[in-house]
């Protein structure tokens, strides 16, 4: 039987970083996943400066084996109505490939690491967990996302929970795809429902693009996709066919979650415990922070079997992602009736200022939280 002090399920970005923050800790570290990196990941697929400071990323290294776009701005919109361009002069954020970007994580974390193995079963014995009859560990951590069969496991139920359902292809552009596709590397473009129950992404990293769709109404999703896709067509964004179907993905906001985050043994940290941001639906950085909290959290305890592990953690949960704030299209659009959201929208996407520092600046770049150094 294979030991080990902590156990991760889940390769990813949560997962890992968790792992590459106890990798001197002394501390012996698993992780499983059922998949085979590198894999790809339902993902707009950017970052943020903070979340390079977080992991300590040298961009100029990763840059030359990897994806990396430089993002200067965004264009966003009620989609069809008047876009507004903001072009900050410098990058605020970086395009990358979720296939590629996790592969990396997971090699540089230091863990012993099994990939195609799934979850099967998962049974308390004394102080310790025995994970499919083959790995005994001290401390748990579900790291598997929206569905992770940890959390499952321990009584989430994802299908009874409120959740944003996304659908997103990525792709490598032809040549001549290229040439008939206006959307610029350096600047993503952000498209709002009229309903403001979610939104649509073009973002082109090299000669790779990405474009998806998230709404809080899941049954609504199909008939928005099939706007979505015409109004890229009509706009002329994107003037050829699309080579792929859409592959979905699901993922709790903070706040909507009621997920037990720490409890005998276990974590649960990323979608696993419900913490896409809720003002855009981000769930990359909340992930990451998630496993490095989780990792703080178990050092400053003073180890995994520590009574005030499962308390440390909350608290520093609370800590950094503090109250539940829904404040933006998720949730303003269930509260006022839709032709009355619709006309706001149109006024309020079309003014620079609010697209600046509301959208951008506080809902998607997040400029007012420095990067989580612990």
């Amino acid at each position: 039987m294979d030991v080990c002090d902590v156990l991760i399920v889940g390769a990813g970005p949560a997962g890992s970083s968790c792992a590459w923050k106890l990798r001197d800790s002394g501390l012996t570290v698993v992780i499983l996943d059922r998949q085979t990196f590198p894999r790809d990941k339902v993902c707009g697929g950017w970052i943020t400066p903070p979340v390079v400071d977080e992991l300590a990323i040298d961009l100029e290294e990763y840059s030359r084996g990897h994806v990396l776009q430089d993002i200067q701005g965004f264009r966003t919109s009620r989609m069809g109505s008047r876009e507004v361009e903001t072009d900050y002069g410098r990058p605020i954020s970086y395009g990358i490939r979720r296939c590629e970007f996790d592969d990396f994580l997971l090699k540089r974390c230091r863990a012993r690491i099994h990939q195609g193995v799934a979850l099967a079963s998962l049974e308390q014995s004394g102080d310790r967990w025995i994970v499919n009859g083959q790995f005994k560990a001290r401390l748990v951590i579900g790291a598997g996302g929206h569905f992770c069969p940890v959390a499952r496991l321990r009584g989430a139920n994802a299908r009874q929970e409120v959740s944003i359902a996304a659908q997103e292809m990525e792709f490598e552009m032809s040549e001549t795809q290229r040439e008939q596709c206006s959307i610029r590397p350096e600047i993503p473009e952000l498209y709002f429902c009229p309903d403001m129950k979610g939104y649509g992404w073009c973002v082109r990293k090299k000669n790779f693009l990405n474009m998806g769709l998230g709404r809080l109404d899941p049954h609504g999703l199909p008939n928005h996709l099939v706007a979505f896709s015409a109004f890229l067509k009509k706009a002329r964004k994107i003037a050829f066919d699309l080579p792929a179907k859409m592959v979905g993905h699901s993922y709790l906001l903070y706040g909507h979650a009621k997920r037990n985050v720490a409890a005998d043994g276990v974590l649960l940290i990323g979608d696993a415990a419900g913490l896409a941001y809720s003002q855009s639906g981000e769930g990359i950085r909340p992930a990451i922070e998630s496993g490095l909290l989780a990792a703080k959290a178990i050092l400053a305890a003073g180890g995994v079997n520590s009574p005030a592990l499962s308390e440390k953690y909350r608290f520093l949960l609370a800590q950094r992602f503090g109250k539940v704030q829904q404040e933006w299209a998720f949730s303003i659009g269930s509260h006022l009736p839709t032709w009355l959201v619709s006309s706001l929208a149109r006024i309020l996407l079309a003014n620079q200022w609010f697209s600046r520092r509301v959208i951008l600046d506080r809902w998607f770049l997040h400029c007012d939280e420095p990067a989580l150094i612990c």
